[in-house]
């Protein structure tokens, strides 16, 4: 139901796609090197841009099924510290590139008898992949996805830190609170002006705490006339910005939040609203109460403002995150809520002793 104000109609952005699709291939042909192809299951039919000299990925669609993606994570934590240890990731950019990025009900069974092969020693992921002319860039896409949602972490429990390996991104809304949703990207929005939807919608309550899904940097926060009141904070790795947007009126933000702050995977960082459709600020109007909220990718600097963004849909990844729910508990006499278990996470740290 809402989205950042960038970007162009749709007959604009497909006029500049079509325009960059032919630089590229006058400059791929000049050095002689250009890979090119139409996924299967592509909603778009547009081809992906894959250039050998460097160039960086111009366009991403993310089909991974939840089931897909719960496949692999588990085959990646119960391998953890054994001899032969599985990245999710690979699993599935491996499942990608056999079936041109579609997953269905058979990629689970794909999944689990590739990764049993390598777990007993009969072969290996390089092997598996050798001549999958699209492993490396699937690899990439999906790597820039889900890049920072496994790996090392720290509980405190009973006054003690506890060391983990797993899942450690969370569902955008904290445990314990009720929320609707289903597939809305690329609905049409007529707002300003007529554009898809390039995000995810979750249905709730006027006040729901909204957490951080993975640690990471503030970068914007404040008014935006299509998203309200809005949060936008980038992975340590700059490959991931996450908008969270239509927030609350008055009351939009966690306590002492502003940009630059860092955040750790699971802090209560705003609260849910339906702030927006306004260029006056904190006004409601939104009609229905929800959270907004999107991942853009960036493989170059020049994607994150404009015609170049690449938006990914979040349903079932948002079904996949719903396993890893923040608690967060009322602050006595505020409007505050904080998460309920401290958390670790070593990235966030070396970014605060920065």
């Amino acid at each position: 139901m809402g989205r950042r104000n960038h970007g162009n109609g749709t007959g604009m952005a497909l006029a500049v796609r079509i325009e960059l699709i032919l630089l590229a291939a006058l400059v791929c042909a000049a050095i002689g090197k250009r890979l090119s192809f139409s996924p299967r299951g592509s909603k778009t039919g547009e081809a992906i841009e894959v250039t050998a000299d460097g160039s960086y990925i111009k366009w991403v669609e993310f089909n991974v099924t939840c089931e897909a993606m719960e496949a692999a994570y588990e085959w990646d934590i119960d391998s953890y510290r054994k001899p032969i240890h599985l990245d999710w990731i690979d699993l599935l950019a491996y499942s990608g590139a056999r079936t041109g990025g579609k997953f269905d009900s058979g990629s689970v069974r794909k999944i689990n008898e590739a990764a049993q092969k390598i777990a007993d020693g009969e072969t290996t992921m390089e092997e598996l992949t050798d001549g999958m002319e699209y492993y490396d860039y699937y690899r990439e896409a999906y790597g820039a996805v889900l890049g920072g949602m496994v790996g090392e972490f720290s509980l405190k429990e009973n006054g003690e830190w506890k060391h983990y390996y797993g899942l450690k991104a969370f569902s955008p809304i904290a445990k314990g609170f009720d929320y609707s949703h289903y597939d809305d990207f690329g609905a049409s929005r007529s707002y300003g002006y007529s554009r898809p939807h390039l995000g995810h919608d979750m249905m709730g309550i006027i006040g729901t705490p909204i957490v951080a899904v993975e640690s990471g940097v503030v970068e914007a926060l404040g008014w935006n006339q299509y998203g309200g009141w809005r949060i936008g904070i980038r992975s340590f790795d700059g490959r991931r910005y996450y908008y969270y947007a239509h927030l609350r009126q008055n009351y939009p933000y966690a306590e002492g939040l502003k940009e630059g702050s860092v955040v750790t995977a699971g802090d209560v960082i705003g609260y849910m609203g339906h702030t927006g459709y306004s260029a006056t600020e904190n006004v409601n109007n939104i009609e229905t109460v929800h959270l907004h909220w999107g991942l853009q990718l960036i493989f170059d600097e020049s994607q994150k403002e404009g015609s170049n963004e690449i938006w990914v849909d979040c349903y079932e990844l948002t079904k996949f995150l719903y396993r890893n729910r923040s608690e967060a508990a009322k602050v006595e006499g505020t409007k505050e809520w904080k998460r309920v278990r401290e958390m670790a996470d070593p990235e966030a740290e070396k970014a605060l002793q920065k």
